[in-house]
C-alpha cells in the first residue's frame, strides 16, 4: 500500500504541473518577469555604495524576538570600478569590538581584490559565547544576501565570506550553512570543530583556511590540520569538487599574513546549478535551513538534533538520484588541556521518513525527454516533467536568488 501512495503522490504533482505547464521557449521570459516582480517587492535595505575609503555605512536593527537590544552597524563601500560588483563579507575578531571593526576596515582597504564591494559589520554586542552564527546574526545574513542579489549592481555569482580569529570561526560555520550562495570562503587564524561546520557542504565552492602552526589556543592548528585531511580526502574521491587551500603555516602563531586569502578567493565563481550536491542539514543555534542548492525540505527526516539528515543529489542524462541518510557524531578524541571534543566518527543509517522537493532547470535536465527519479536506490518516478510559473515563484520565494529560479520540480518521499 505504501508504494501505491508514493506513486500516486508523484503522479498528482505531475498532472497539476502539466495542467499549468510553461512552454520551454517561454521559460526565460517568465523567469525575467518573476525576478522583476520579486525585486520590486523587496524593501530597500542596502544603501547605495560609495567608495570604501570614505567610510560610508548604516545600521540594521535585529528583531528583539531574536536578540534584544541588538543593532548591527556596518561599513559598506566600493573598491575600484565595475558594472557589477562581487561582494566580500568580512567578520572581525573577538577583541574590543570598535577596535576590531576599525582594523577590519583597514584590512579590507588593503586587500588586493578590487573591484569589489565590502560589507564590514560590527558585532552587535559583546560577551562570553557571543558569536557571529547565532540567530540574531543569521537574520542579518539572510537579509544581506537577498538585498545584495536584488541589487542591479551586484554580481550574483561572486559572493565571498572571510573572517579572522573569532571571525574565522564564524565564517567557517557560515560557509557550510550558506554554501549555496557563495563562490568561496576564507576563514583565517581559526579552526572550527568539524561537527559545527560539515565540510561535505563545501562541495561546490572554493574554500581556504590559513592558520599558524604555533596557534595552539583551542587547538586551532590541530583542527585546521584535521580539516585539511578531510578536504583532501573528499577532493580525491570527487573529481573537480571540494576545491580548497588549507594551510598550517610554519613559524606563525595567531598573527599571520592575511593578504593572500582575498585574491585567491576572487578567482572563483559560484556553481549555482550543480549536477552534484551534498547537504548535511545541520542546525545552527537551533535553526535549520528550509532549503539548500536546489533542494527544499518538505518534512525533515531527523526528529531531533541527535541526528542530522544528509542529502546526496546527482543528475546525469535526465537520470536523477537522491539519497538521504541520518548521521550521528561520536567523539573519538579530546584535547588534554580543555577537554574539547576535537575529532569525531560519523555513523550513518538509512532514513525512514521525510520528503524533499527537487527543483530543476534546463541546465540540469532536458524537458523534452522523460526524466527518471531514483530515491535511496528505488525508482520513484519516470515520465515527463513540465515547467510551470508556480515553480519559478516557489523557488524564488525560497532562495531569493536570480540564479536559482527553477521552472520545474519533483517531490521525493522517503
Amino acid at each position: 500500500m505504501k508504494q501505491i501512495v508514493l506513486v500516486l503522490s508523484v503522479f498528482v504533482v505531475v498532472v497539476v504541473a502539466q495542467a499549468k505547464s510553461l512552454e520551454p521557449e517561454r521559460i526565460d521570459s517568465a523567469r525575467s518577469a518573476v525576478w522583476s516582480e520579486w525585486v520590486a517587492a523587496q524593501p530597500q535595505t542596502l544603501p547605495s555604495p560609495r567608495l570604501l575609503a570614505e567610510g560610508g555605512g548604516a545600521s540594521w536593527v535585529i528583531p528583539d524576538s531574536l536578540e534584544p537590544h541588538a543593532v548591527m552597524d556596518y561599513f559598506f563601500g566600493l573598491k575600484g570600478e565595475a558594472e557589477r560588483y562581487p561582494l566580500f563579507i568580512y567578520l572581525h575578531g573577538s577583541g574590543p569590538r570598535d577596535l576590531e571593526w576599525g582594523a577590519g576596515f583597514q584590512l579590507a582597504g588593503m586587500f588586493d581584490d578590487a573591484p569589489s564591494v565590502y560589507f564590514i559589520p560590527r558585532i552587535p554586542n559583546e560577551g562570553e559565547y557571543y558569536r557571529w552564527y547565532q540567530r540574531g546574526k543569521q537574520w542579518v545574513w539572510d537579509r544581506l544576501l537577498r538585498a545584495f542579489l536584488a541589487s542591479e549592481w551586484s554580481d550574483p555569482d561572486r559572493i565571498y565570506l572571510i573572517g579572522i580569529s573569532e571571525g574565522g570561526y564564524g565564517s567557517q560555520r557560515l560557509a557550510s550553512f550558506y554554501a549555496d550562495y557563495l563562490a568561496a570562503a576564507g576563514p583565517m587564524a581559526g579552526g572550527e570543530l568539524l561537527e559545527n561546520a560539515p565540510p561535505e557542504n563545501l562541495r561546490n565552492i572554493a574554500f581556504s583556511l590559513r592558520t599558524g602552526a604555533d596557534d595552539e589556543m583551542f587547538c586551532r592548528n590541530l583542527l585546521t590540520g584535521y580539516l585539511a585531511a578531510e578536504l583532501d580526502s573528499l577532493s580525491a574521491a570527487n573529481e573537480g569538487d571540494y576545491r580548497h587551500w588549507v594551510d598550517v603555516i610554519p613559524g606563525y602563531g595567531h598573527a599571520i599574513d592575511y593578504r593572500p586569502t582575498a585574491p585567491w578567493l576572487r578567482g572563483f565563481e559560484r556553481r549555482h546549478s550543480p549536477r552534484r550536491l551534498t547537504w548535511e542539514n545541520f542546525p545552527m543555534d537551533g535553526r535549520y535551513r528550509s532549503g539548500f542548492g536546489n533542494l527544499q525540505v518538505i518534512r525533515r527526516s531527523n526528529h531531533d538534533e541527535s541526528t542530522r539528515t544528509v542529502y546526496d543529489f546527482e543528475v546525469e542524462d535526465n537520470q536523477i538520484r537522491l539519497d538521504a541518510r541520518l548521521v550521528s557524531y561520536e567523539c573519538v578524541e579530546r584535547d588534554s588541556r580543555w577537554g574539547m571534543p576535537i575529532k569525531f566518527a560519523k555513523h550513518y543509517v538509512p532514513v525512514d521518513s521525510g520528503a524533499v522537493r527537487i527543483f530543476l532547470d534546463e541546465t540540469m535536465v532536458d524537458f523534452s525527454c522523460p526524466v527518471t527519479l531514483t530515491v535511496n536506490g528505488r525508482e520513484q518516478f519516470s515520465g515527463m516533467v513540465f515547467p510551470t510559473v508556480e515553480d519559478l515563484h516557489d523557488s524564488c520565494a525560497e532562495f531569493g536568488d536570480p540564479r536559482r529560479l527553477f521552472p520545474a520540480s519533483l517531490t521525493a518521499i522517503f
